[in-house]
């Protein structure tokens, strides 16, 4: 009887420690992002999302390149959790006006209509962050480059750090050293660094961001500077918002010219120039430049691996109506 007792005690503790792990690890299954997460809560997410920026692009192909840049910049401050997207208000001052940011960061509106989409889709249950992981994703795809399935899941931030944006997002004067440590502050490699590098090969930089590298630097090509030098005044504050491409030789398409460029000293910021420069990721400039495949490959992962950096998940944070505030 004793015998049998210790048995049937044992078994109630076994069956509970077994019920207790299935909880912790279906709880901490649902706490991950995952690629299928809205496909029963908003199946028409996809096409809903792709069809404003396919829009955006149709209207001007540099919003391709501002609409991905939005997406970097919000992951770097605290994770990707759409705290760029938030104005400023009476508790804390937003990142919008932080240095990186300010007059340069751009496509605001056409998040504001996705968003207003989606909402119409599937009220209240895509957030903010997610949007802006979708809309890199297409953004990419649309302008020539790869596709992939974007992870999905993230919740929204109830406040913004402009003092985070300004330690966190390395700026067009950072040396291969910044860029590299940068990176590594929110996990990501050098190699990371260098591939996700390559989305200029898209977009436009102001004259304020190449100024000094076209007149101070060297290690520049220089038919490449003067041309960027017409455009593109010495004296500060004259010309500072003209713009120039990022990639002079397809800079409405995602290609690996961006590299090629570098190896041809016609990198238009300091910033890119240093990673073809004489360093430790020349190497890995020079396989990009002459592979388009691994480049796409690489990049593909690296922005994965990126929007996993630091999510809110759960019942943190929440999901916002409006991107640029928070919930009543």
């Amino acid at each position: 009887m004793g015998s049998n007792l210790r048995l049937s005690s044992s078994l109630i503790t076994f069956t509970l420690w077994v019920i207790l792990l299935i909880t912790i690890t279906t709880t901490t299954t649902s706490a991950q992002l995952s690629t299928n997460f809205y496909s029963k809560s908003c199946p028409d997410l996809f096409p809903t999302v792709k069809s404003v920026v396919h829009s955006a692009i149709a209207k001007e192909a540099r919003m391709g390149a501002s609409l991905l840049r939005l997406f970097f910049h919000d992951c770097f401050v605290n994770g990707c959790d759409g705290s760029i997207l938030l104005d400023d208000t009476s508790s804390f001052t937003g990142e919008k006006r932080a240095a990186p940011n300010a007059n340069s960061v751009r496509g605001f509106d056409v998040i504001d209509q996705i968003k207003s989409a989606v909402e119409k889709a599937c009220p209240g249950v895509v957030s903010c962050a997610d949007v802006l992981a979708v809309t890199a994703r297409d953004s990419v795809s649309i302008l020539g480059g790869p596709y992939w399935n974007v992870k999905l899941g993230r919740r929204d931030a109830r406040t913004a750090s402009q003092a985070a944006a300004n330690s966190s997002i390395p700026p067009p004067t950072s040396n291969l050293n910044a860029l590299i440590s940068s990176f590594n502050a929110v996990g990501l490699s050098a190699k990371e660094m260098v591939v996700l590098s390559g989305s200029h090969t898209i977009g436009q930089a102001r004259c304020t961001s190449f100024r000094p590298r076209i007149y101070n630097e060297t290690n520049i090509d220089a038919s490449f500077a003067q041309t960027r030098k017409n455009n593109c005044p010495s004296r500060t504050g004259s010309g500072d918002n003209n713009l120039a491409p990022l990639d002079l030789q397809s800079p409405t398409f995602f290609d690996n010219n961006y590299y090629k460029n570098l190896i041809a000293n016609k990198g238009l910021l300091h910033s890119d120039q240093q990673l073809f420069n004489g360093g430790s990721t020349d190497s890995n400039v020079k396989a990009y430049a002459n592979s388009q495949s691994s480049f796409a490959a690489d990049f593909v992962a690296a922005m994965i691996k990126m929007g996993d950096i630091r999510p809110l998940t759960g019942s943190n944070g929440e999901t916002r109506k409006n991107c640029r505030r928070v919930n009543n």
